[in-house]
């Protein structure tokens, strides 16, 4: 592109806010602050406005001026760190030694590239006899000053959230330097940042290779397998970093999540327990211990644990959220009350904010205040709509292309392939569509292991895609026709292997309750075809309200707008069709109405269909004891109860777009 055609994309906002910033090197504050003040009532919340008017201010000797500024500043963009280090620098002005170091330390802990930051901190530790902390921040000076430029830039860039200039510098300098540790962890960050996460591990790996010391970039690293549910080998690297800090609270708080996604929940509660001896008023820490308390079933004291954490931090949504996500808690005024209050509040973050959203559209759904549950349902909807990339055509798209890759002829041809063990039961279909309490049915068995929604397929999935894949062209599934005789051997034994660490007994089957492997049936009948397949059903209504009701953890983005679930379902029902036509009664449709309404006739089928004998602790699956980590944790350890199946009904008056994007699926989903 020429420079042309780069000046003519710069919105007027940047060309002012450029002509400020250079005003401002040319010492012409007067003329920049003005500038800026003009600006700035345009676009008031704007962050490079702001931040330029408080730094003229400063130079103009206006340092109350500045310091409101930064506050104001500091409402809309708290995570900023440059604004700490003008704060540090107006009290400097003002020989406000302790507030100086409070705002200088506020800016590092965002900013670790803040090298001024540093430099001002050294020399005040040093003013107020502290020679430990003067000497700390020398050290980090010395480090900037080692790293090259680029690096050190694009560091700070990507520390206050602009990834694409710091990617731009990052890789311009990997270039034309070649490996450099620091650059290439900073790359893996900015793709952590983006949500890139194959790339990310990646990265981190040949930085591991290269230097197998640096204890960062093994934490790096460790938090992307977490976040690639890989969680065996994320505590591995724990472990390593573990024996060197046994004592780090980061490393211990991170191996309590990886022992949790392994299903170890005694072991994680046992480490947030210890952590919070030294730190009990962490809401995070709190939460984290409360989710693991849910899971295991000790309902009470996750509930205070969860109050404990809302406490804390009257504002954290999350926490309130996952009070209601018990379906069972009740709130009380006071409590509805006081997330009202948070949720209007102007500091609220966007985040706790729609958390707060969903909790009070429980809390007004369970007191029959229909109108006020739904009004916070839509607009906590809303809130998470806009953060979201879901495209749905992209779903609809793949369904196509199922439907032409998958056909009976593509089976027929691939008879005996894959590997032959018929461990796995694996529960389909859309969330909040009666799984959970399929799953809690089968693990009552004695020869069937339930353990939770599992990763594996998706990620056989995205290791099919490649790297880089064209949403609009994606190479999966039209790739599952190059694949071989061994090649789905290997990858059935590989799915087998990963899935091991899950399985806490000697049990011949277990369960895997991913609900959106619907979209991957032909892979697993494909390298797994002995392995049995449950299509969970619930009426089309219930179900797409239910989900439009429930904010998740990760993932499900199609939940968050009544016409995608609409549409989202229909594609189900439509690649749902063509799985039965290809694979004629090797799925087993179970429908949530028929289970409420013939409970022993539901599970004697089930169980036949899993060739399993007839048990009656499937009957009374309620009394059995096990993990369970879905939104229906609580229901599912209750009697099976009616009053779910039509609640949607009570919102029948708001639903009218719901009923019309749907179209003939209320029909065809029984059909």
């Amino acid at each position: 592109m020429n420079s042309t055609a780069q000046t003519t994309a710069v919105s007027p906002v940047e060309d002012e806010v450029h002509r400020i910033r250079a005003l401002f090197e040319r010492q012409l504050y007067a003329e920049a602050l003005a500038a800026a003040e003009s600006l700035s009532a345009d676009v008031p919340e704007n962050r490079d406005v702001l931040y330029l008017l408080a730094i003229n201010q400063r130079y103009l000797g206006k340092v109350p001026d500045a310091l409101a500024t930064l506050e104001r500043l500091r409402r809309y963009h708290p995570g900023y760190s440059r604004l700490y280090q003008e704060q540090g620098n107006c009290h400097v002005a003002r020989k406000e030694a302790a507030a100086a170091i409070a705002a200088f330390l506020m800016g590092v802990n965002i900013n670790p590239a803040l090298r001024q930051s540093w430099s001002m901190l050294e020399g005040l530790y040093g003013m107020v006899g502290q020679p430990e902390n003067a000497a700390m921040a020398a050290a980090h000076v010395e480090t900037l000053k080692r790293l090259p430029p680029e690096v050190v830039a694009a560091t700070s860039l990507f520390s206050d959230g602009d990834l694409t200039p710091a990617e731009a510098i990052v890789r311009a300098y990997l270039l034309k330097h070649g490996d450099h540790v620091e650059a290439m962890r900073l790359l893996a960050r900015i793709s952590i940042a983006r949500d890139v996460l194959d790339d990310a591990d990646l990265l981190l790996e040949a930085v591991l290779e290269l230097a197998p010391d640096y204890r960062a970039a093994r934490f790096d690293y460790a938090r992307v397998l977490l976040q690639r549910h890989k969680y065996l080998r994320a505590r591995e690297e724990l472990d390593t970093l573990l024996a060197f800090e046994p004592q780090n609270r980061q490393y211990q708080t991170l191996y309590a999540t990886a022992c949790a996604g392994l299903g170890d929940h005694e072991k994680s509660i046992a480490v947030y327990r210890h952590l919070l001896t030294d730190e009990p008023s962490s809401a995070d820490l709190l939460l984290s211990l409360a989710h693991s308390l849910k899971t295991l079933g000790r309902r009470q004291e996750a509930i205070d644990a969860y109050r404990a954490a809302a406490a804390a931090r009257p504002n954290y949504g999350d926490a309130y959220w996952s009070l209601a996500n018990l379906k069972t808690y009740r709130f009380g005024a006071d409590e509805i009350d006081r997330m009202r209050l948070e949720e209007t509040a102007p500091g609220t973050p966007a985040a706790d904010r729609l958390h707060l959203c969903f909790a009070l559209g429980k809390a007004h759904e369970d007191r029959g205040n229909y109108a006020d549950s739904f009004d916070f349902y839509e607009r906590g909807n809303a809130l998470k709509r806009t953060e979201s990339r879901y495209r749905p055509e992209i779903i609809e798209r793949n369904t196509q292309l199922q439907i032409a890759t998958c056909t009976r002829e593509f089976f027929e041809a691939r008879q005996g392939w894959g590997a032959g063990n018929p461990d796995p039961i694996f529960i389909v279909g859309l969330p909040r569509a009666g799984s959970t309490l399929i799953e809690q049915i089968l693990a009552s068995h004695s020869r069937v292991e339930g353990t939770q929604e599992l990763a594996e397929i998706p990620r056989l999935v995205l290791d099919l895609q490649g790297r880089d894949p064209d949403l609009n062209d994606p190479r999966y599934p039209g790739v599952l026709a190059d694949l071989t005789a061994d090649e789905c051997r290997r990858l059935g034994e590989k799915y087998l292997c990963d899935t091991r660490i899950y399985r806490g007994s000697s049990r011949p089957f277990f369960i895997d309750k991913m609900p959106n492997n619907f979209r991957h049936i032909g892979l697993i009948r494909l390298i797994l075809p002995n392995a049995k397949i449950i299509d969970a059903r619930r009426e089309p209504m219930a179900c797409c309200f239910s989900n439009f009701k429930q904010l998740f953890a990760a993932g499900q983005e199609f939940t968050y707008s009544i016409e995608d679930i609409a549409r989202y379902y229909r594609t189900y029902l439509d690649l749902m069709q063509h799985w039965n036509d290809v694979l004629p009664g090797q799925i087993l449709r179970v429908e949530h109405e028929s289970v409420v309404d013939d409970l022993d006739g539901s599970v004697r089928r089930i169980l036949e269909f899993c060739g399993l004998e007839f048990e009656a602790t499937c009957v009374e699956f309620h009394a059995t004891i096990r993990s369970v980590r879905t939104a229906s944790s609580e229901q599912v350890r209750q009697p099976i109860f009616r009053d779910g199946l039509e609640q949607w009904k009570h919102f029948e008056s708001r639903l009218g777009g719901l009923k019309s994007a749907l179209g003939d699926a209320r029909q065809r989903y029984g059909q």
